[in-house]
C-alpha cells in the first residue's frame, strides 16, 4: 500500500493530476490542455490518458479530485459550465471504478484551492477564512471551525455570485451584477474596451492614454503568462491562473490557466494599468471595489479572520487590492468585522492538486460526507 494521494484537477484550460504526500508536497505532476469543444467520451479519454502518463503506483492511499461546478455532491456528476461535453458525467463514479476499494472524494474546485490554502498555504492557522480565485470566473471556498462549510449541496462559499451591483452587468447563472460577471478576467478586459480602451502592444507599457505615475498603487506585475511555479511557494498564486500559452505547459505563477485571444486581455490590461492608462486604470479599480464589498459582505456575515485571494488577477498587486482594501474598510464598519486580513494566495499551480489530495489526507478537516 502507497503513502502517496492520487489528486485530480479539472479545469476548462487544463487538466492535472499528480501524486501527493502525507504532508502536501507534490512528488510528480502531468497536465494537458482541456480539448475545446470535446464530447463526454473525448474529455474522459484526454483524463485517463493523462493518468496513463502519470502512472501512479498501486495501491495510492486514495483519490482527490477537483472540478468546476455545477455538480451534484457528494455523489460527484459533474456539469462544468466551462465544459459543455459534461452534463451530469459521472466522473466519481468513473474513477472509482478504475481505482476500486480506496477513496474517491470530489469536490468543487474553488473549495479544493481554498483547503489548499487552510492547509498548507497562507491560510495555515485560521480558524475562519475564505479562500478565493479570481480569473475566467470567480470562486471561492469556506472554512469556519476549522473545518470546510459544504453547505446543502456542497455549493457553500460560492462568493463569485454575490450580488456587488443590482444594475450591473450579466452574469453566466442567469442574474446580473454578480461579482464574478464585475471582477472576471475576461468581463473586465471587454469593460475597458467598451470604455474605449485600446491596448498597448505586449511589452509596451501604455494604452489608451499617455503613461503615468507607476507608484502605489500602480507599481504592480502584470499577470504572468501562465500557472503558479510550485517551486515558489510563497508566492501568490491561483487556481485560475491567467492568461496560457494557448495550450503549452504551465510556468511562472498562477495555477490554473485560462487562453485570452488577441491582445485584449486582463493581463495587457493590468500592464497598461500600470503604466498609467486611465481606462485601465479605471477597469482595475472597478473590479478591486467589486471584490472589497462581496468580502465584506462575506466577513459580516461569517465573523472570518482572513481571506486569501489568488487567481491571474491578483498577480496585478497594488492596483487590484488597494481599491478592494478601501471598498472593504467602508463597509466594514463594526469592531469584529474590522480585524480581517486579504492576504494574496501563497501556493502556485499545484494549489488545486494539494486541495484535492487534502480531501483524502486530510478528511477530518475537509471531508464529511460518503466514502
Amino acid at each position: 500500500m502507497s503513502d502517496l494521494t492520487l489528486a485530480v484537477d479539472i479545469g476548462g484550460t487544463k487538466f492535472a493530476a499528480g501524486l501527493v504526500e502525507p504532508d502536501g508536497r507534490v512528488v510528480a505532476a502531468q497536465r494537458v490542455a482541456t480539448p475545446r469543444g470535446g464530447d463526454a467520451e473525448t474529455l474522459w479519454e484526454t483524463l485517463t490518458g493523462l493518468l496513463d502518463r502519470l502512472a501512479p503506483p498501486p495501491g495510492v492511499a486514495g483519490v482527490g479530485i477537483g472540478c468546476g461546478g455545477p455538480m451534484t455532491w457528494p455523489a460527484g456528476e459533474v456539469s462544468p459550465l466551462n465544459m459543455g461535453g459534461w452534463r451530469g458525467f459521472p466522473l466519481r463514479e468513473r474513477l472509482a471504478a478504475r481505482f476500486p476499494g480506496i477513496p474517491v472524494r470530489i469536490h468543487n474546485d474553488a473549495i479544493c484551492l481554498a483547503v489548499a490554502e487552510h492547509w498548507r498555504g497562507a491560510g495555515r492557522g485560521s480558524a475562519a477564512m475564505l479562500g478565493m480565485v479570481v480569473s475566467t470566473g470567480v470562486g471561492g471556498g469556506l472554512i469556519l471551525g476549522g473545518r470546510i462549510v459544504d453547505g446543502g449541496t456542497g455549493n457553500a462559499g460560492h462568493v463569485g455570485h454575490v450580488v456587488v451591483d443590482p444594475g450591473g452587468p450579466p452574469c453566466g447563472c442567469g442574474g446580473n451584477g454578480c461579482l464574478e460577471a464585475v471582477a472576471r478576467g475576461p468581463g473586465l478586459a471587454a469593460w475597458a474596451l467598451a470604455q474605449g480602451w485600446s491596448p498597448g502592444p505586449t511589452g509596451s507599457p501604455g494604452g489608451t492614454g499617455s503613461p503615468g505615475p507607476t507608484g502605489s498603487p500602480g507599481r504592480a506585475r502584470p499577470p504572468e503568462d501562465s500557472g503558479g511555479d510550485p517551486s515558489q511557494p510563497g508566492r501568490a498564486s491561483e487556481p485560475g491562473g491567467e492568461p496560457s500559452r494557448d495550450g503549452g505547459e504551465p510556468s511562472g505563477q498562477g495555477g490554473e490557466l485560462y487562453r485570452e485571444e488577441g491582445t485584449a486581455t486582463a493581463r495587457r490590461l493590468a500592464a497598461d494599468a500600470a503604466a498609467g492608462d486611465p481606462i485601465a486604470l479605471a477597469a482595475m479599480t472597478r473590479a478591486g471595489r467589486a471584490l472589497g464589498i462581496a468580502i465584506a459582505s462575506a466577513v459580516n456575515l461569517c465573523d472570518l479572520d482572513l481571506v486569501t485571494i489568488g487567481g491571474g488577477l491578483s498577480q496585478a498587486g497594488g492596483l487590484l487590492f488597494g481599491p478592494l482594501e478601501e471598498a472593504l474598510r467602508e463597509h466594514t464598519r463594526m469592531g469584529f468585522a474590522r480585524r480581517v486580513r486579504v492576504v494574496p494566495a501563497a501556493l502556485g499551480q499545484d494549489a488545486g492538486l494539494v486541495g484535492a489530495a487534502a480531501l483524502v489526507i486530510a478528511g477530518d478537516r475537509y471531508w464529511s460526507p460518503g466514502p
